[in-house]
């Protein structure tokens, strides 16, 4: 149970600050230039380990928007990349956030790539906006607080399979 709090100076928004609270499963993005974000589990769930967030059901989730709950969606986390995606539906928009690589997930606007995010699932996260994405406040908010709390990429499922086969063999 720790408290990690870091502060970004986002290309975009300039500065920000990420703050992952995995005892309270809670994840809070502000700074002057965007909206207040809140990603929190549900008080008395049992958390995930390996989640920042502590789930991927999303029963157990809320997400506001300087106050007003959005829609959120994380897929189950299985064998494909896909799998790992976030969906949040707000204001007449949807948000993806999806591992594209490894390290690497790739933030979506209504289908329009925005830009690329990397996060170990520590609270510490790194962005790289499209120079033709024009992303916006919100775009900046969601971003770091999804990436904060679910981490970033994942292996490719060909990778998966491999490491299976091999923990057949002694």
């Amino acid at each position: 149970m720790t408290v990690t709090e870091t502060t970004v100076e986002d290309t975009v928004s300039g500065p920000l600050t990420v703050r992952l609270d995995t005892g309270r499963s809670e994840v809070v993005v502000e700074g002057e230039a965007i909206p207040r974000i809140v990603l929190r589990r549900a008080a008395g769930t049992e958390a995930e380990e390996h989640i920042p967030v502590g789930t991927r059901d999303g029963g157990r989730l809320t997400l506001t928007v300087d106050g007003v709950e959005a829609d959120i969606r994380p897929a189950k986390g299985r064998l494909t990349r896909r799998s790992y995606a976030v969906d949040v539906r707000h204001a007449g928009h949807v948000w993806r956030l999806v591992p594209d690589s490894i390290p690497d997930s790739r933030l979506l606007r209504d289908g329009r790539r925005l830009g690329a995010f990397s996060s170990e699932g520590n609270g510490e996260v790194d962005a790289e906006w499209r120079a033709d994405a024009a992303p916006e406040p919100l775009d900046v908010a969601l971003g770091h607080a999804l990436a904060a709390g679910f981490g970033t990429g994942a292996q490719p499922m060909w990778m998966l399979v491999a490491d299976a086969i091999g923990d057949l063999f002694p």
